[in-house]
């Protein structure tokens, strides 16, 4: 489903070029349950984001269910990502002014879905993560695990393949991370591929396969068996 091909990533800071990704080969199949563990400045979060299409290689090919999404223009990355990609962040990346209803169906009004279809699959998507009775609250009229189940609603009602989530629970208190992981785990028991960026051992260690990055490059790639 997503194969990488000798990604590079590089940025220029002052005189010098930072390899955030260095040579990176990887191929998730769809299905997956992937954690991307690694030190602050490892390359894990610019790895997600190039796989999420929020960002571009410097070099290498990424394709994506067989299409090479590289070349792709910014507006055909946005459409793909739209359709096949859904991003959980760390800050929720909620709109304030619209109501948690609202910023569910910002992704369907994007793909142009019709007004009464929008409704239903926006009403649908509450209810599955328990916000029915918060459909009309603003963010800031909720708590941070609710903000979350909101993102990952607005990830999913476009039903993707693939959803990517970088530190989900690393704003929240210990009993709404373990709320939000179940979550996002019970759509990869629905055969949703899932990749998890996270600082936390204990998080990186319920997925099925663990990978491990240091200095822009794949330290490790552990499936969970290997490691009983």
């Amino acid at each position: 489903m997503i194969s990488l091909e000798q990604i590079h990533r590089d940025f220029q800071v002052g005189d010098q070029v930072v390899h955030a990704l260095d040579d990176i080969n990887l191929d998730i199949s769809a299905g997956e349950y992937v954690s991307i563990m690694g030190p602050s400045g490892s390359g894990k979060s610019t790895l997600l984001n190039l796989i999420g299409l929020l960002d571009r290689a410097t070099a290498g090919h990424y394709l994506l269910n067989g299409e090479d999404v590289t070349t792709l223009s910014d507006v055909e990355q946005a459409a793909t990502r739209n359709r096949r990609i859904g991003f959980v962040f760390q800050s929720f990346h909620l709109v304030p002014r619209l109501s948690a209803a609202g910023n569910v169906e910002l992704p369907l009004i994007l793909a142009g879905m019709p007004a009464a279809e929008r409704k239903a699959r926006v009403a649908q998507t509450l209810q599955a993560l328990n916000l029915t009775d918060r459909a009309h609250h603003k963010p800031d009229q909720l708590s941070g695990g609710q903000r979350q189940r909101v993102a990952i609603a607005r990830a999913t009602v476009t039903e993707p393949a693939v959803v990517l989530a970088d530190e989900p629970t690393g704003n929240l208190d210990h009993k709404s991370g373990g709320d939000v992981i179940n979550i996002l785990e019970s759509l990869n028991q629905r055969g949703i591929t899932l990749m998890v960026v996270t600082h936390d051992a204990e998080i990186g260690d319920r997925a099925t396969r663990r990978i491990k990055m240091r200095d822009g490059r794949i330290e490790s790639d552990t499936q969970a068996d290997a490691d009983r």
